[in-house]
């Protein structure tokens, strides 16, 4: 890169890097990012907050079966990594001993910040390390957080069709907003901009899954400027590509998000134990800073910061991260390989995995990696011949997992793998064998781990968020699990097979319905479809494939409140269900605007016996209804008739 040299100024309470585009000023020696200098303005984080609050890296911890505290993460020491005219790393630690037992995580915690000739912005990662023999705790959540000025910073963006103007943080003060069901979500009644009147906010509408979730940020329209946030790679993010997390949202605040308990619960909250040894490397991500002459159209920043991700991506695993924690490509392996998928009431020839979600993980059962959340994990995508390459795995043992759209379950490659520097490992074809014991007699939904193609109704008019008006994520309104009880006041839904349309009368939610009295009840939705000649000997097969089972969170408390379907056939009232799936599920999707959770897969045996010749009736029964964030969302739902002779 061309440009002046990094510079590095050292005060008795602040540390300075400065290369001539960017001057970032963090605290000494705590490492907080108390400034940032940037075309002219003097500071892009708020000015009115202390400077502790401003630019920080933060935790949750708890000892285990203990209330979660929240953390700022103050360094104690401060030292110069890496001082040259190319490049300044600079680092703050928090070293742990047990003195400090119950105050704080035990972690030893290095906080880095990089700044490069040329490069407008500045890099952060954070080394964790948990000695052999230190307490037992929980990490609850872990990100870096940004609090921009919110005299400037008013235009978010985090996708192409999700970024707008968002209101100012007094909107969500008593007396301009109301409070609806959790503490997240309000109501804007009074807003300084009286063009968002009316309208919902809630930092969920902007949730992302990992494999979307590169970069996001927002743009001040005097001065043109834009504040970015890029993650080149999801291997130290929790929880595979379909994991959901915060992106930007009032404050005006941005996070890089590593480690949290959103969409999922404590499925993915580490859980050090045994005194066991642990270490991670979180990051680097990117704060990029762009700008435009004064004219130009402001939004042009979110097309360069997209341009700038992807040369983000391209360059990772970055060279220049001076911890020997980070490693580098030459430290790296590879894999690579062909997925096939062999459904032979399908097709009786191998079908290509195209577009499949191919990654390594540590080793576990199928379908392990949505739950994983200590260490780290390698995605990608196949193309349309299902050929896969995973490139940069850090050294390790790991399983190759998989998932097909358009096909259930889950698939792990038999044998475990491990990967050493320099490695590269040819698979040749691997074939998967869904889940199939018979013919389809027919199907409800898409199988690919989202509720998304089921109905999301209109939103109730008083609680809207214009931008997801005409919208493909129209499932992000506020209230919509409110709207089942209107649609249905007196009875529960029944899906006709042949006759109804999933798109248009299959609910995105099986959640209680509302009664008279304002309580609520459990559901009961049925699926009436027709047999011709029932092989009452044999057995029929019924796939049932969850997108996301939910938790109920009540007055800022987590509440564990879990589900249960229970499965019966042509009978509603027989005292004993075919099929419980049990206590399921702490997702909180349904009011967190999400599609989808954590995916279950249950395959339940129906006797021929159970079934008539001619119209019968499968009841799905949720009848928990304590809470009406409390629900299932169905992905995928398949009968299968009896094999078939030959296949």
């Amino acid at each position: 890169m061309s440009g002046p040299g990094v510079r590095l100024h050292i005060q008795d309470h602040h540390v300075v890097m400065d290369n001539g585009i960017v001057q970032v000023t963090l605290s000494n020696p705590g490492g907080i990012v108390t400034g940032i200098r940037y075309n002219g303005v003097d500071n892009l984080l708020e000015v009115l907050n202390k400077e502790s609050n401003r630019g920080y890296w933060d935790l949750v911890w708890s000892a285990p079966g203990s209330k979660g505290i929240f953390d700022v993460i103050q360094g104690t020491c401060f030292k110069v990594i890496v001082q040259n005219e190319e490049q300044v790393e600079l680092s703050f630690t928090r070293m742990w001993d047990p003195s400090l037992e119950g105050k704080f995580v035990p972690l030893n915690i290095d906080k880095r910040f990089i700044m490069l000739r040329g490069s407008s912005g500045f890099y952060s990662y954070g080394i964790y390390e948990h000695l052999n023999g230190w307490p037992d705790f929980d990490l609850g959540e872990t990100r870096i957080t940004f609090k921009l000025r919110k005299d400037k910073f008013q235009y978010m963006a985090m996708a192409d069709n999700r970024r707008r103007i968002l209101p100012y943080p007094e909107d969500r003060l008593p007396g301009r907003c109301q409070t609806l069901g959790f503490a997240e979500a309000v109501l804007l009644t009074n807003p300084k901009d009286p063009q968002l009147q009316g309208e919902v906010d809630d930092k969920y509408h902007y949730s992302c899954a990992n494999k979307d979730n590169q970069v996001h940020g927002w743009i001040s329209f005097s001065p043109p400027v834009g504040f970015w946030q890029i993650t080149p790679s999801d291997e130290f993010r929790s929880g595979g590509p379909l994991k959901q997390n915060l992106t930007s949202h009032v404050g005006p605040t941005t996070l890089a998000m590593f480690l949290s308990s959103h969409y999922a619960g404590q499925d993915l909250v580490p859980k050090i134990r045994g005194g066991e040894s642990w270490k991670k490397v979180f990051g680097p991500v990117y704060i990029y800073l762009n700008s435009a002459p004064v004219g130009d159209d402001p939004l042009w920043l979110w097309e360069d910061a997209k341009i700038q991700m992807m040369n983000e991506v391209q360059s990772w695993p970055y060279h220049f991260p001076a911890s020997e924690d980070f490693l580098k490509s030459d430290q790296r392996g590879n894999v690579s390989g062909r997925l096939l998928v062999l459904d032979k009431y399908i097709c009786t020839d191998l079908i290509s995995a195209n577009g499949a979600y191919v990654g390594l993980a540590p080793p576990g059962d199928a379908g392990s990696w949505q739950r994983e959340c200590k260490d780290y994990q390698f995605w990608t995508r196949a193309d349309e011949n299902g050929f896969f390459t995973i490139r940069n795995v850090r050294p390790g043992d790991y399983n190759l997992f998989a998932w097909v759209p358009g096909f259930v379950g889950d698939y792990k490659f038999v044998d475990s793998m491990k990967i050493t520097p320099g490695s590269y490992t040819e698979l040749g074809e691997l074939v998967y064998e869904p889940p199939r014991d018979g013919p389809t007699l027919w199907e409800i939904g898409i199988p690919d781990r989202s509720a998304a193609e089921f109905y999301a109704p209109d939103p109730n008019p008083q609680y809207i968020n214009r931008l997801f008006i005409n919208h493909p994520d129209r499932f992000r309104q506020y209230g919509l699990w409110e709207r089942y009880t209107e649609l249905y006041p007196d009875a529960d839904l029944v899906y006709t097979v042949g006759v109804s349309d999933y798109t248009k009368d299959w609910f995105y939610a099986q959640a209680p319905r509302k009664k008279e009295d304002n309580t609520l009840e459990g559901t009961t939705w049925q699926i009436k479809f027709e047999v011709r000649s029932v092989v009452k000997g044999s057995t029929y097969k019924l796939r049932v494939a969850i997108a996301s089972a939910t938790l109920a969170e009540l007055q800022n408390l987590v509440v564990t409140l879990c589900l249960v379907v229970k499965i019966r056939v042509n009978d509603p009232n027989t005292a004993r269900p075919l099929f419980t799936t049990g206590l399921i599920g702490r997702d909180n999707s349904i009011a967190r605007h999400g599609i989808h959770g954590i995916y279950w897969f249950y395959n339940v045996n129906i006797p021929g016996s159970l079934l008539i010749d001619g119209t019968n009736t499968i009841y799905f029964t949720q009848p928990r209804c304590t809470s009406p964030f409390q629900g299932i969302m169905y992905d995928y739902i398949r009968l299968e008739g009896p094999p078939c002779e030959g296949i």
